[in-house]
């Protein structure tokens, strides 16, 4: 029973005399209805007698459905049949209401829907206006009350019947307001039932539709926007597991949902005449903006929190006052590190009632936590504001004093100890500490003002440091037992001021130090042996001589009386000499003292940062500067990076230092097409920007290096002409793998507008793209699929980029149908999300669907190949004339019809009936198909037939 098989309209059999069929069918079916009548006047309601006439109605409706169309005498008797059964139905459900069983409910949805198919099949009769409006209210409450009993199915039914009728309908002309609104909850209604079985592309499809069906009413457009609402919710209610394993993006969804409500609600306040109205309007919209700024946060696009937040107070009608504006905002400019307007808004809760105290205090900690050295001045104010409206402990002063000192020197530390210097000197402060009780917070003080002042000592800023070590006197108590330790706090006072060249203030605190522990130090005998080194290394550099030179340092470094200091002065002598190699000599053998765990003049980073420096000046020596970088990595990982490049400012100058030169060696490298090197010093790049963090662009530089150290490695094996091993396709594989992870990071902290560090959407798509090749070769099917679903979630994605994968995907020797379902199943739920989507490509994926699942699934999943034709026809239903493509609906109505030849074949003639339904149910919104639907329904027809 193929299309070609089927004989055409010319050669049908001409129809029988049908008007003894009539006068049999309807007494019958008016038989059964005055019995439903008659038990609902008795009031008695009794459930085998509406089975049964469910039952024998569904028969006679069958029967009859086969002789239609009918004179207009016939059509009007009809229509009085059905709203006789209707008006049945109505009383029955009123006299059972309170007893009525689950059973009995269907029942009577089955009797409701069997009268709306009795007006489906009557068609339009003279007489009765707008008859299409009044079978599609009969279908609209049929639908709703199978959707009441989670028959959603049947609902659907009925929904899409009635949309079906009304597309043959001109909408604009319809001006009654009941008929209008009709309309728009028929529309509703099918979109509650498609999200209720999970065709969440169909429900938002259909919210779409539903803007054309406003006709400016108010109640309309509340209506709508709370459906979007509703849904928005129900998306940020769904499990983490069931996101996790459907790959569905609940926030994504609820936050498109919420700004779709936004946009209705706007609409509807330049709609709305009335005070009321825009009462209702404006709180609906309030509420929308507090969702989105809600969901905003908890994806951490704080910029678009505050621009929720500003929208909510700024309206012309005074804003929107609910406690949870302040909590929200503050929030916010905490994950944007903008600490002041935290401040203001932590300001404005304390006077705001409506916040609870516990809220407040928390926020407070929150602050604190969150305050660095731009938010340093503003936490101090705040502590010292607190101090004059409530009881703080020093316990509480020491925690504070701590956050803002923070670890490390350089132009952050130094802002923020001399804030902290402010804080511990005021008068408040230092009274908390009075009594035995506050001692053990007292040392506490003490230790972290020491700390910080040592670090900004080791940076040379002894002004800050002296300051430091001048306030932590404050905390030692003026009693013998503390007397070693204030000596100790002047002597180090004393190297302050000889480092700041005051030498008035130094003998001041020197002299102070030797009346409370008098100690003399004899540090110049160790400088003998050590200078007579010193000055043969000199004669050796001014000859030119560099292995005498080098001899003399490992000879220096033998004596008993050796320091490293002179390691030091030896590499500054050798540069300011041009003998690169004895400096790097010379800084090698200081390298190698560092792990001996002696003191050193400087900081292991800054003898390996100068070693590269002198290496990088001559070329042909980027193997060792490889080394040397890789030394540096490796060291950092031991330590830690704050011990190794130091803190605050002056460790990220040194992180970025290798970073950036790192890089620079890898692109010249690679230039040179010396892709080895290239590939080791852009992953050495990579990692050195891992450590650099709180900038996006820092990321960004880290997915650079990770994608061109592939490049290269792949660069590498056209070079040498041979095929990448099974463990260098598993490095490449670990590479992309800490770039898809940083891209995740990235994509995570974007905001939707002012930042402009985010990352080339193009750039994201070729890492996927390059991934899922090389996890290709690994035959690594599962994690193929993990990177087209983690890709699909970023905003990067574009349904053009995931046609392009699921394309790729579906075709080749490594395909892999998983992926190409996916991918197109997303694919298709965008562009059925658009406002006006491109229909010619929803039909290229949906063929494309279908035969993916016909090749992979069809012989054992037939259901699954089934439900796509169904979702296309779905997709069809209520769109225009040749909206979607003639051609591509012509392939689904003649594949779907052509599957049934098989199983009628094979004598499964109920498999057969379902393929060349659904067949002919797309053949209907075909244009061109008019022959074929003819000859479908009578081959369809003569099947019903048969036993």
């Amino acid at each position: 029973m193929r299309i070609a098989e089927i004989s055409s309209p010319e050669l049908r059999p001409s129809s029988p005399d049908t008007t003894d069929t009539y006068h049999r069918l309807i007494p019958k079916i008016e038989s059964t209805i005055k019995q439903l009548e008659a038990q609902s006047a008795s009031g008695k309601s009794s459930l085998g007698t509406t089975s049964a006439a469910a039952t024998e109605l569904r028969q006679l409706v069958t029967q009859l459905t086969q002789f239609a169309p009918f004179p207009n005498s016939l059509v009007l008797q009809i229509w009085k049949l059905s709203y006789r059964l209707w008006n049945a139905c109505v009383d029955i459900s009123n006299t059972a209401a309170a007893t009525i069983r689950s059973s009995a409910s269907e029942n009577h949805a089955e009797l409701r829907h069997i009268a709306a198919d009795f007006l489906f099949i009557a068609g339009d009769v003279s007489g009765v206006p707008s008859p299409a409006i009044k079978t599609d209210s009969f279908y609209h409450k049929t639908g709703l009350i199978w959707h009441n009993l989670r028959r959603f199915d049947l609902a659907s039914k009925c929904f899409e019947r009635a949309t079906d009728l009304l597309s043959k309908l001109d909408v604009s002309s319809i001006s009654d307001a009941g008929e209008r609104k009709l309309l728009l909850d028929l529309n509703l209604a099918r979109s509650r039932t498609a999200w209720e079985i999970r065709d969440l592309n169909l429900a938002v499809a259909l919210l779409n539709r539903s803007k054309s069906l406003l006709f400016g009413s108010c109640t309309h457009y509340i209506e709508l926007a709370k459906q979007c609402m509703e849904f928005g919710k129900q998306s940020l209610s769904r499990s983490n597991e069931e996101e996790k394993e459907s790959g569905y993006n609940g926030l994504g969804e609820a936050l498109k949902l919420m700004n779709e409500a936004l946009e209705v609600l706007e609409k509807g306040l330049c709609a709305a005449r009335t005070r009321e109205e825009k009462l209702e309007l404006r709180g609906l919209r309030y509420k929308a903006l507090r969702f989105i700024a809600a969901i905003h946060l908890q994806k951490e696009e704080f910029e678009s929190v505050i621009k929720c937040v500003k929208v909510l107070r700024d309206s012309n009608d005074g804003g929107d006052d609910h406690p949870s504006i302040s909590v929200l905002a503050m929030k916010a400019w905490l994950g944007l590190g903008r600490h002041g307007e935290a401040e203001r808004e932590l300001r404005g809760m304390v006077i705001d009632k409506g916040i609870p105290e516990g809220v407040w205090v928390s926020a407070v900690e929150a602050y604190f936590a969150a305050a660095g050295t731009a938010g340093a001045e503003t936490a101090k104010g705040v502590f010292l504001g607190l101090l004059g409206r409530c009881h703080v402990s020093a316990s509480a002063a020491v925690r504070v004093a701590h956050r803002v000192a923070g670890n490390g020197g350089g132009e952050g530390g130094r802002v923020r100890a001399k804030v902290v210097a402010e804080l511990v000197s005021d008068e408040r402060v230092v009274a908390l500490f009075a009594g035995k009780e506050a001692d053990k917070d007292k040392v506490a003080m003490h230790a972290i003002l020491w700390n910080c002042a040592a670090d900004n000592f080791q940076s040379k800023d002894y002004e800050t440091s002296a300051e430091l070590f001048e306030k932590s006197m404050l905390y030692i108590p003026y009693d013998t037992e503390n007397r070693i330790l204030r000596a100790k706090g002047f002597r180090v006072l004393c190297l302050c001021y000889l480092g700041l060249m005051r030498l008035d203030r130094a003998q001041e605190y020197i002299n102070e130090a030797e009346k409370l522990e008098p100690n003399v130090v004899c540090a110049f005998l160790k400088l003998t042996v050590a200078f007579i080194c010193s000055s043969q290394f000199k004669i050796y550099l001014q000859k030119n001589d560099h292995q005498g030179a080098i001899a003399q340092i490992e000879a220096m470094t033998a004596c008993l009386d050796f320091q490293p200091d002179f390691l030091s002065l030896s590499s500054h002598e050798a540069v300011a000499c041009h003998a690169l190699p004895v400096a790097v000599a010379s800084l090698s053998s200081m390298l190698n003292l560092y792990t001996s765990g002696k003191s050193m003049p400087t900081t292991e980073v800054t003898v390996l940062r100068t070693l590269v420096t002198v290496l990088s000046q001559e070329p042909g020596n980027e193997q060792q500067v490889l080394k040397f970088l890789k030394h540096a990595h490796t060291r950092a990982s031991d330590l830690g990076p704050d011990c190794f490049f130091g803190k605050e400012e002056v460790g990220r100058r040194e992180r970025n230092w290798f970073a950036v030169t790192s890089w620079n060696l890898g692109s010249k490298t690679g230039k040179d097409k010396n892709y080895d090197l290239s590939a080791e010093f852009l992953r050495l790049a990579s990692d050195f920007y891992a450590l650099l963090e709180g900038s996006t662009e820092n990321n960004i530089m880290v997915c650079k290096s990770l994608v061109l150290s592939v490049s290269s490695m792949v660069a590498l094996e056209f070079q040498r002409e041979a095929a990448m091993s099974e463990n260098e396709v598993k490095r490449v594989v670990q590479l992309l793998e800490r770039a898809g992870q940083m891209l995740k990071s990235i994509t995570a902290g974007n905001s939707l507008s002012d930042d402009q560090d985010t990352i080339d959407p193009e750039l994201f798509f070729i890492y996927t793209f390059c991934a899922y090749d090389i996890q290709g070769r690994l035959n690594d099917l599962g994690s193929q699929l993990l990177s087209v679903r983690s890709f699909a979630k970023s905003k990067a994605c574009k349904p053009h980029h995931l046609l392009q994968i699921g394309l790729y995907a579906s075709q080749g020797v490594r395909s892999n149908h998983e992926v190409a379902t996916f991918a197109l199943n997303e694919c298709l739920s965008s562009f059925l999300s658009s406002p006006t989507p491109d229909y010619q490509n929803v039909a290229l994926v949906v063929r494309k669907l279908i035969a993916i699942a016909s090749i992979h699934k069809g012989d054992t999943d037939d259901d699954l190949v089934y439900g796509m034709y169904k979702q296309a026809y779905r997709i069809m239903v209520g769109l225009k004339e040749d909206e979607y493509p003639v051609e591509e609906g012509k392939w689904l109505a003649m594949t779907a019809w052509n599957r049934a030849a098989v199983p009628v074949r094979l004598g499964q003639i109920e498999l057969g009936k379902k393929w060349m339904t659904v067949g002919l149910d797309i053949a209907k919104h075909v244009s061109g198909m008019d022959a074929y639907k003819a000859c479908m329904e009578d081959l369809l027809g003569t099947l019903e037939k048969k036993p």
